[in-house]
């Protein structure tokens, strides 16, 4: 499992959080500016704590007390944003096979179609990222972030460019293997049907700052209230 205790700055932005998360499946919610991505980029290694420790199932990838810092590219962790950063010179395949170089060619093209069919990307395979509408590269995005077998799945808006019914799909999906892969998944999202649909477990940030930890129905229990509200609004419209 993942726990942390962190205090991080951007600018002017600080971020002080401690957490242990308890399931394998845990949405980040909070308005704009509440320091998802933040959090997100210090787990992924990307960015450095000023003071603070990450460690994963037991072993340390962030500990600033001895200088401890696990390069992003040995923490068996993959990061997905919500601007899908592919190669725009490599086929959606050939982007999915990119950091499979220690398997052979047979077993890579097996991971990679076996990526794009979770994905629904099938299809997308020969085509280049300028092929690729929004929701189309987000999928292969996904796919590339998952063929190394991540230990930690670390997802940023992932499902902004896909449509609500798609969105579910594929998550629903998603969720079913990555549980059955045994890789913890966080989710960071200012969309509480994201953290409702899943039952998932959900850290409320506001001002870099931890609200609430919790089932999604407790922690979002007003968010849900002025959910339904919209939708009595939007039927009566």
């Amino acid at each position: 499992m993942l726990d942390f205790s962190l205090d991080a700055r951007r600018g002017s932005f600080q971020l002080q959080l401690e957490c242990a998360f308890a399931t394998d499946w845990t949405v980040i919610f909070g308005p704009s500016g509440a320091g998802k991505s933040t959090l997100l980029r210090l787990l992924a290694g990307l960015d450095d704590p000023v003071h603070g420790r990450i460690a994963l199932d037991g072993r340390a990838l962030t500990e600033t007390a001895i200088r401890l810092r696990v390069p992003p590219g040995r923490r068996q962790t993959s990061l997905v944003s919500q601007q899908p950063a592919l190669f725009p010179h490599l086929t959606a395949a050939a982007n999915v096979a990119y950091g499979l170089s220690g398997l052979n060619r047979e077993a890579r093209t097996r991971r990679v179609d076996e990526m794009l069919e979770l994905v629904g990307a099938t299809h997308l395979a020969a085509l280049c990222p300028q092929d690729l509408s929004g929701g189309q590269a987000q999928r292969v995005a996904l796919a590339r972030a998952l063929a190394p077998s991540p230990r930690l799945l670390l997802l940023d808006e992932p499902f902004s460019a896909l449509d609500g019914v798609a969105s579910d799909a594929l998550l629903a999906r998603l969720q079913s293997w990555l549980r059955e892969n045994k890789v913890q998944t966080v989710v960071a999202t200012h969309d509480a049907t994201d953290a409702l649909a899943t039952s998932a477990e959900v850290l409320l940030l506001r001002d870099g700052r931890r609200v609430a930890l919790g089932p999604a129905v407790e922690v979002l229990a007003p968010e849900r209230g002025r959910l339904l509200v919209r939708l009595q609004m939007s039927k009566s419209t």
